[in-house]
């Protein structure tokens, strides 16, 4: 369910409503968000450059985070990743040849993104690209399951290709990490709602790529305070970060998820909806091994919870063999268009 249908108060106002999601070379990518970045705080929560280095450590993964002159690259500015991803991951499936280098349109990044397209708006995305950069990681984290121990950037480099007689971008060439595409080589990635780029607050998005990615694998998730702290980056003092917990719970603004705090200053993460379809039906365990191998590297229990979203949204048809017909349905998803 998206943010629309609770009435939008305190989202960004959907700038672009009568696109499609995506309208650049890729038509009809979804949003996609790399699962390495989404576990792991490599992106700052703050509106002001900050220029501290992050260093964290959460079951044997350590990630250093260190920012340039400009500052640590937000969460903002990753839209622009996760704009790169959709593209490559759309690509992928239409059997499209990919590299970690890609040619953008500025104006189609700002569109999808659900961002401003005056001209502040491409002088921010510059400055977008510019934190990108500059922002060096150094972790142990795995991508495409290969575990190394290395330091790189976010992007590789990027240039402006062309302008318009009034100085605006109009088109540009970007080159992601290695790491960054091995993600994508192997499919770990994970598709987000497109309201997610009308969420306000830095804070809301953090939870939002933590909540997805923790529901996937379970109708919901519980964690304490203290670890969603740590997880989510933040600087804020714990009191000041459980007030904003509490503040995001009563504004109820998450795409797809819902909010509860829980007795023993924890908090309850569900999906939205889950309690309305207990008719919903159920996949085994040996359909579970035959879809990882239909879609390895892909998010499972995920596709799972998509598969029976849309049985319920096509009518809710009586299924003799629901794991027959949930694997026809991810064959399908997996092929490749046109």
């Amino acid at each position: 369910m998206g943010a629309d249908s609770r009435g939008g108060a305190g989202l960004l106002p959907d700038r672009h409503p009568t696109g499609d999601f995506f309208v650049c070379d890729i038509f009809g990518a979804s949003p996609k968000d790399d699962l390495g970045s989404m576990e792991h705080p490599i992106f700052s929560l703050s509106t002001r450059p900050d220029r501290r280095i992050l260093s964290y450590a959460h079951n044997g993964i350590e990630v250093q985070v260190t920012p340039s002159v400009r500052g640590r690259a937000t969460i903002h500015d990753k839209d622009i990743l996760i704009y790169c991803i959709s593209q490559l991951m759309a690509a992928m499936n239409a059997g499209r040849a990919i590299s970690r280098t890609l040619h953008l349109k500025a104006h189609d990044l700002l569109v999808a993104t659900n961002r401003d397209t005056s001209g502040d708006g491409y002088t921010r995305l510059r400055e977008a690209f510019e934190r990108l950069a500059g922002t060096r990681i150094t972790t142990n984290l795995s991508a495409g399951g290969e575990e190394t121990t290395r330091g790189f950037g976010l992007i590789e480099e990027w240039e402006i290709k062309r302008k318009s007689r009034g100085g605006r971008m109009v088109s540009v060439v970007v080159t992601l990490s290695e790491w960054l595409f091995r993600a994508v080589l192997a499919k770990s990635v994970l598709t987000l709602s497109r309201d997610y780029f009308r969420l306000r607050k830095p804070l809301e998005r953090r939870v939002y790529e933590l909540a997805r990615k923790h529901c996937g694998r379970q109708p919901d998730w519980r964690v304490s305070v203290t670890v969603l702290h740590k997880k989510t980056g933040s600087a804020a003092p714990l009191r000041v970060f459980r007030a904003a917990i509490r503040r995001m719970i009563a504004d109820d603004h998450l795409p797809d998820y819902r909010l509860v705090e829980e007795e023993g200053d924890l908090v309850r993460v569900t999906r939205r909806g889950s309690a309305r379809r207990p008719d919903a039906p159920h996949v085994g365990a040996e359909t579970l091994d035959a879809a990882r191998r239909l879609a390895p590297g892909m998010d499972i229990y995920g596709l799972v919870a998509e598969w029976q979203g849309w049985w319920a949204e096509t009518g809710r048809a009586r299924l003799s063999d629901p794991d027959k017909a949930f694997l026809g349905w991810l064959r399908s998803r997996m092929t490749p268009k046109g």
